[in-house]
């Protein structure tokens, strides 16, 4: 205490903000390799191609959280790490669009053949953890990469902050389908993921070919 006044530390050194965002990389690329592995299957088995698009969509995340440690791992070894970010970045720009373009076309043709999926009460659950969790570590990804000066991580954060849209578009579709019967809900909610991820997509080849 000084003067009555509490005294806080000063902020983390680099090096210690740069083992944190290493650990923030960590924790995105486990939580999406599980996220991924439960939505895929439960897509698979409810033929749910908004929650197939959400499982698709988590490994993507799970190649930009390794292709971002990757790079702040190099950092944190004192090596230069952009040419190899420049080249991850295309890769998951690229995914996106290809994944766009699948889930479009599926969400489409389900609706033409008025195929109807089964309910998914894991989907349900999985999308509402996810609405909740991704805004937290979307904020300290935020907050570590602004102190760190670091683009690709307030970039990464920014991703994150996008996965609770998709999250929130999952659950609305999933339990409309579920508490009305709605079964084109599901579809209808995967068109919805389709704009942010070719947004996303053009937005990294832009950035990438702007470097």
């Amino acid at each position: 205490m000084v003067n009555g006044r509490r005294s806080f530390k000063p902020s983390a050194s680099r090096p210690g903000l740069l083992r944190r965002g290493l650990r923030l990389e960590i924790f995105t690329i486990a939580w999406n390799v599980i996220e991924g592995l439960v939505a895929l299957g439960a897509g698979i088995a409810a033929r749910s191609i908004a929650l197939v698009g959400f499982g698709l969509d988590s490994w993507i995340e799970v190649t930009a959280g390794l292709a971002l440690y990757w790079r702040l791992r190099k950092e944190a070894r004192g090596e230069a790490a952009e040419a190899a970010e420049g080249k991850a970045v295309r890769i998951v720009s690229l995914t996106f669009l290809l994944l766009a373009a699948y889930v479009c076309y599926e969400a489409v043709t389900t609706l033409a053949h008025a195929e109807q999926p089964d309910n998914s009460l894991i989907g349900i659950i999985l999308s509402a953890v996810s609405l909740i969790a991704m805004p937290v570590l979307g904020f300290a990804k935020l907050r570590t990469g602004k102190l760190l000066g670091s683009k690709a991580l307030v970039a990464d954060s920014k991703e994150t902050f996008a996965c609770s849209y998709l999250s929130f578009t999952l659950l609305l579709g999933l339990g409309a389908h579920f508490i009305f019967g709605w079964w084109w809900a599901d579809p209808v909610a995967a068109l919805l993921m389709v704009p942010w991820l070719t947004k996303e997509g053009i937005e990294g080849l832009k950035e990438e070919n702007e470097e």
